[in-house]
């Protein structure tokens, strides 16, 4: 994470990006929305079968979770307004509806970027390089990505 803040870097390690599974173990992803469990499934197999490495770090997250996280990164960045550019609220993250998934390590990630929208996996935040969710349907391209999680929230809860 070479193009983030340091605080950043800390919060990804230290919570968002903790391992739920170890590398391998993914056959049978975080729960939440069925299609997406389906997806990162077909292309988790398909990277190790091409020898790259790709799990999953966080998946659905209860309310309580992502509570915490917001909380501390509320601690972390000093405002929920800076905040919200890397973690949600419960009430608005796609976490919470078990809608995204993020992954590692980044070999994997870069690898899901080129090809996860062949399962209509794409990455939709410039600033978060593990962070994916259905965004198109299989086999076309991905839509532009979202400068940040705040800026989506924020243009979406306006229409």
């Amino acid at each position: 994470m070479s193009d983030a803040n340091p605080i950043a870097v800390w919060l990804y390690r230290a919570r968002a990006f903790r391992p739920t599974r170890k590398p391998g173990q993914d056959r049978n992803p975080t729960s939440g929305n069925s299609e997406r469990v389906a997806s990162i499934s077909r292309a988790s197999n398909e990277a190790r079968a091409q020898g790259v490495p790709l799990w999953i770090t966080s998946g659905k997250r209860s309310d309580a979770q992502q509570r915490q996280l917001w909380r501390d990164a509320i601690a972390a960045y000093g405002s929920p307004e800076a905040a919200r550019r890397w973690v949600l609220p419960a009430e608005e993250s796609p976490h919470v509806r078990g809608d995204a998934v993020d992954v590692g390590p980044r070999e994997g990630a870069s690898w899901l970027e080129a090809n996860g929208n062949r399962w209509g996996l794409c990455r939709t935040f410039m600033n978060e390089w593990w962070h994916f969710e259905l965004a198109t349907t299989p086999g076309t391209p991905c839509p532009p990505m979202w400068p940040d999680a705040a800026v989506r929230a924020d243009r979406l809860a306006r229409h």
